[in-house]
């Protein structure tokens, strides 16, 4: 199978903290690897942009080292390689003061598409976006890449929707979540609109929970001052696994266009119904002897901020009515995964004799490691000895069955950043969406802010706090296995 590059408009793409550790390990390796499959126009040109007092050669010298020390199997190729350093340049820029603006406007070409990538700060955004405006750089056609957070409660995603508004309109600005270019999240889509055999079953009459988890097996690293002012809820549950939930619980969009399906992922937010404290679950690791704890990795002794949370949360309309979506995500867990399961109901009546275990079919949708799908499947044990049951996966683990394609498939960054260029907003978040979301997370954090809430503890390597399997075990139900 042979995989289809379609190449791009003719593009000038400026990366404010070009020389940042985003840039480094995601942004620019990924833009490489565009331009070695021949999908960067040859006239398209990268532009860095940032406080550190570089040249053009200063800051080609660091994309290759950025390149052979976050690359793969393309940093070899140092003949692309060296054609792709000739179309970077670099400007010394002020992100809240005059310097490097004018050399800036000089330096972009019209006729050719402009995007404006912020990766820096989210307190940086409105002065970026005042100087492109009042420098006269940026034009009504010009696109900007936001990154998370997009606010850290409503009041300031609602200030910061207010600011960009000021100088860009909605259709230009594109809030990125890398978890929205995986793979495996847009063949989501794909399974559940183009799959006769899924959609008529995708509902409460047949589906009995559904299961989204993202774990890590990292602490919280380098991260630490950020994450404590943030922790698992604000950093993952209010954009990642939310943006997972709604794909799952969406109904179709009448096509499959930016605004169509952002206001069907919107109208799952605002249906999701409030959550009770009893069904919310927060938990901080332990130190093990070898790994300090959360509060040393975040030097806080006293901190209340969870590294866990799992949640038990009901859509509140016609196709989900009774059926729970349970959530979880935390660090320092015993394996790394990230799984969405639609896990659907018992059969109504059992015809073999003698069987009398509890067989389900579960679609998983792995996001990571080893992107792919399984869907588990009922089938009579081999051998003699009458009608013997057991359950087996249907596999499709993308490597195995797509071969060179998934091996090379495009990373979430790089696909993303194409869709900017393209001019398509689908994978990103509506400035509505976004403060929906909050909408629905700050009572959340509010309730266990007035109540006092102290995480469970838990241990590295584990699943995490024992609460979190009481969750599922009251209803009847199990966590699906976290692999280590």
């Amino acid at each position: 199978m042979v995989s289809r590059v379609i190449p791009v408009d003719d593009f000038d793409l400026v990366i404010f903290g070009g020389t940042g550790d985003l840039a480094r390990r995601k942004i620019l390796p990924g833009l490489f690897r565009r331009f070695r499959t021949g999908q960067m126009p040859a006239d398209s040109r990268i532009i860095g942009a940032a406080r550190s007092e570089l040249d053009d050669a200063g800051f080609r010298d660091l994309v290759r080292e950025a390149v052979e020390e976050f690359g793969g199997e393309e940093k070899s190729d140092t003949q692309m390689l060296d054609q792709f350093l000739e179309r970077l340049h670099y400007i010394a820029i002020d992100a809240t003061g005059e310097d490097g603006w004018a050399a800036l406007r000089d330096l972009m070409r019209d006729g050719v598409v402009q995007a404006f990538y912020f990766s820096v700060a989210p307190s940086l955004f409105g002065d970026l976006a005042e100087r492109l405006h009042d420098h006269g750089i940026a034009t009504p056609d010009s696109r900007i890449v936001v990154e998370k957070p997009f606010g850290r409660d409503l009041a300031s995603a609602q200030a910061l929707n207010a600011t960009l508004a000021e100088h860009f309109d909605e259709r230009q600005i594109y809030r990125i979540d890398h978890y929205l270019g995986k793979e495996t999240v847009q063949n989501l889509m794909a399974v559940r609109f183009g799959n006769v055999l899924f959609e008529p079953l995708w509902n409460s009459h047949y589906v009995d929970h559904v299961q989204i988890t993202v774990a890590e097996t990292v602490g919280v690293g380098g991260r630490g001052s950020y994450y404590d002012k943030s922790g698992a809820m604000r950093d993952m549950v209010q954009n990642h696994l939310m943006q997972l939930l709604c794909l799952i619980a969406m109904e179709p969009p009448s096509v499959f266009g930016a605004n169509e399906v952002r206001d069907e992922k919107l109208k799952v937010i605002r249906a999701l119904q409030p959550v009770e404290s009893h069904h919310i679950v927060r938990g901080q690791y332990e130190a093990d002897g070898e790994s300090p704890s959360y509060r040393a990795d975040v030097e806080n002794q006293r901190s209340f901020t969870e590294s866990f949370v799992a949640m038990k949360c009901h859509v509140s309309n016609w196709r989900w009515a009774d059926t729970p979506f349970y959530l979880r995500t935390g660090k320092k867990l015993k394996g790394r995964a990230s799984e969405i399961a639609v896990v659907f109901k018992d059969l109504g009546h059992k015809m073999f004799e003698g069987d009398t275990a509890r067989h389900r079919n579960i679609l998983a949708i792995r996001l990571q490691p080893n992107e792919g799908i399984d869907l588990q499947v009922t089938i009579k044990e081999p051998g003699p000895g009458g009608m013997r049951l057991i359950d087996v996966p249907l596999d499709m683990t993308f490597a195995d069955a797509l071969g060179e394609d998934a091996e090379s498939a495009t990373d979430a960054y790089e696909r993303l950043i194409m869709d900017v260029i393209r001019g398509n907003q689908t994978l990103f978040m509506r400035g509505d969406e976004v403060e929906a979301a909050w909408a629905w997370t700050d009572p959340i954090i509010e309730g266990w802010e007035a109540r006092n809430d102290v995480p469970k503890l838990y241990d590295q390597g584990s699943a995490g706090p024992e609460d979190s399997m009481m969750l599922m075990h009251r209803d009847g139900r199990r966590w699906r296995e976290i692999k280590g």
